[in-house]
């Protein structure tokens, strides 16, 4: 008996028959959809037929019940982020928690080069499951992020085996600069990915054949799924979850683990208001959070000058030294950054959206975005909603 799988709501398996072996001659019989059992009592094997291939959610011998395994292997190395291994593994843990309503249950494999324990950047030893001689047939194989990705450590061996394992593997993903190493095997050339926004010049100047999309939480093009810094890692794995076990399943999930199944946003809502506070001074950064969670106030310059203890003057010196942009100009692009998350993240309509982010009009916000993004919101929504990209 061998299983595969033709899509990933649907399992299938694959029954192979063969002459001469012991058992009962009977035919096997489709009980219901999703319900495969022998007509025999007991395990049987039956004999003078051709394979048989059934969809199914799971077989039933003689009353006992075969789950399906969806095996998940992580590469693990010196250097690695905790959080992109540790995020991902507990989602798949708790997936298993939920295996008495499901139709197949992980198993999760930690894979080092040699098969030897390691150490992640913040000094925790982690052992290996295997090494690439000894790994299991894998269904789903992801790469963590970490310093330890643009070591020189990476050798081209762990290349060559990503490489083998792109042929065998249903998925394969990366979390975070988990991205450098799967670029180096030429698998992402041509490809819709994201890593960390912090590292998406990095990666850009070294693989110039990719088309980074520095905002999304995660994207899936064809095999490969690519997630952005650390806790993105968690979002993908319940994306994982939905496609293998279903919505209510990764919902369930997600509430146990007390995060959103689809983050609103992307990382548009950390690294732009974050980038803007790394370079702040105290009284601005809290203010640049007041403002992001205020669109609808007055936001003019007298109004912010006023909130910041300073003259009208010399607080439009003191923001554009710092920001080097007007605090107008601050106002609007955190507009439609936050934006930005709400079209990739509901199906609410323009205008609606316009209103939320403060503008006083659908034809102001629209202006106002494609002055900013080169796009106007419709088109942004269509391109980067936060569905799987196709292939």
């Amino acid at each position: 008996m061998a299983w595969s799988t033709a899509s990933p709501s649907r399992p299938c398996i694959s029954i192979w028959i063969f002459k001469g072996a012991q058992g009962t001659s009977k035919k096997p019989r489709l009980d219901k959809p999703g319900l495969f059992s022998f007509a025999a009592p007991g395990m049987s094997v039956f004999v003078g037929y051709t394979p048989y291939r059934i969809c199914a959610d799971h077989l039933t011998f003689g009353g006992m019940s075969t789950k399906r395994k969806i095996r998940i292997g992580f590469l693990i190395f010196d250097g690695l982020q905790a959080l992109d291994l540790f995020g991902p593994q507990e989602v798949f843990a708790e997936a298993n928690a939920c295996a008495g309503r499901t139709s197949c249950e992980y198993d999760t494999v930690l894979i080092s080069p040699t098969g030897k324990s390691v150490t992640t950047e913040s000094g925790i030893v982690i052992g290996a499951h295997a090494s690439f001689d000894t790994c299991p047939a894998l269904h789903t194989l992801i790469i963590p992020g970490g310093s330890g990705t643009r070591a020189t450590k990476i050798t081209q061996d762990v290349i060559d085996w990503i490489n083998e394992q792109s042929g065998r593997t249903e998925r394969i993903g990366s979390v975070c600069t988990g991205l450098f190493i799967l670029a180096r095997t030429g698998l992402l050339d041509g490809r819709t990915v994201t890593t960390h926004w912090k590292f998406v010049e990095e990666a850009q100047q070294q693989f110039p054949g990719l088309n980074i999309e520095p905002d999304a939480l995660f994207i899936r093009d064809g095999q490969i799924i690519t997630a952005a810094g650390i806790t993105a890692g968690i979002d993908m794995s319940l994306a994982l979850v939905e496609e293998d076990l279903g919505a209510a399943t990764a919902s369930e999930i997600a509430r146990n683990l007390v995060v959103f199944l689809r983050r609103p946003g992307g990382q548009n809502q950390f690294s732009s208001l974050l980038r803007r506070q790394s370079v702040a001074t105290d009284k601005f950064s809290e203010l640049l959070v007041w403002i992001s969670d205020n669109l609808t106030e007055d936001l003019s310059v007298e109004a912010l000058a006023n909130r910041a203890c300073l003259s009208e003057r010399h607080f439009r010196r003191s923001f554009k030294a710092i920001y080097n942009e007007s605090p107008a100009q601050a106002v609007e692009r955190i507009r439609v950054d936050i934006a930005k998350n709400w079209l990739m993240a509901s199906s609410a309509p323009i205008a609606e959206v316009a209103l939320l982010v403060g503008f006083q009009s659908a034809d102001a916000f629209r202006r106002v975005f494609e002055r900013l993004t080169s796009i106007n919101p419709s088109e942004y929504r269509r391109r980067f909603s936060h569905k799987p990209h196709a292939r």
